[in-house]
């Protein structure tokens, strides 16, 4: 078998990629803004057998991505993370207990014909779904030894990983994103921020970084509202403002971890600028950077692999 599939399937977003088998190298990909969501209501307004609405749904990407590429595809291995395994997903499975193996050995999977859906995972009362198979991803990057590391997830919630002794043993989620998008498109603040400018504009830095200072001190509550003040009163531009509203609630969130310690870094290209400079800005250490959906393929080839 020289390929398999690896599908993210998210609340609002599906993706569908074609994966070489022994360097993990993308081949080619289908993409929609089909989530789980939205197929979970359509399978509810449908007659059908759950596990099998859902698979029709990936075998029909599945055949486009086969027209596109001229390979058959039909039958290989496909491998799910993300929300698939959720109430409203394909089918719900168990959360994993912490600690789990970074080899992923011990992950919750559920295997419905072609299709291997794996688990979240659980540690006290959080919950992460998709983050786990990244995470067993990161093992390569990782330097050995017994010592505690702490892997650093950005996104709507971003995750704070500890891993010790080739285990996760902990974790902690934050609202850091979907604060940010509720702020800044449904509040007060709304009209205080554009959130079309970029980093690299004159001054967009400077109140990134002055967010993320405000962010620290702890009072986040009454700082939030100097965005709207920083409009009214010192006449900031919103796309200025925005990148202050988002240090702000970075700075918060990264006010939890421990002085000095470094983190390994796993993001996208966006959210992976805002929190490098962030931790640039608060002086903490960054081991490495590592691109989340290479983590995310590494981590569905390992599991396949068990």
């Amino acid at each position: 078998m020289e390929h398999w599939l690896s599908c993210d399937w998210g609340t609002s977003a599906f993706r569908l990629r074609l994966v070489e088998r022994d360097s993990c190298k993308v081949v080619s990909e289908e993409k929609s803004g089909y989530g789980i969501a939205s197929a979970y209501r359509d399978w509810q307004a449908s007659a059908a057998p759950r596990e099998a609405y859902f698979a029709d749904i990936i075998r029909r990407s599945i055949a486009m991505l086969g027209e596109r590429t001229g390979l058959r595809l039909e039958g290989l291995p496909v491998v799910l993370s993300g929300m698939a395994s959720a109430s409203i997903g394909m089918v719900e499975l168990p959360y994993q207990e912490l600690p789990f193996r970074l080899n992923g050995a011990d992950l919750r999977v559920h295997d419905f014909e072609e299709f291997r859906i794996i688990s979240g995972a659980r540690f006290d009362n959080d919950v992460m779904r998709g983050e786990e198979t990244k995470i067993v991803g990161c093992a390569a990057w990782l330097e050995e030894g017994l010592g505690e590391k702490r892997l650093l997830l950005p996104g709507t919630h971003p995750k704070h990983v500890v891993v010790r002794g080739g285990q996760a043993i902990a974790f902690s989620t934050y609202m850091t994103g979907e604060f940010f998008d509720l702020l800044s498109k449904h509040s007060i603040l709304s009209a205080s921020v554009n959130t079309s400018g970029d980093l690299e504009a004159p001054g967009a830095r400077e109140a990134f970084a002055s967010g993320l200072i405000a962010g620290k001190s702890g009072d986040l509550l009454h700082e939030v509202f100097m965005v709207r003040t920083n409009q009214l009163l010192r006449h900031v531009p919103p796309e200025l403002n925005s990148f202050y509203l988002s240090g702000l609630l970075i700075g918060s969130e990264l006010s939890s971890l421990p002085a000095g310690q470094p983190v390994y870094l796993v993001s996208g290209a966006l959210h992976g600028q805002l929190y490098a400079t962030a931790c640039g800005a608060l002086n903490i250490p960054v081991s490495a950077i590592i691109d989340a959906d290479e983590a995310l393929i590494r981590g569905q080839s390992a599991i396949l692999g068990h």
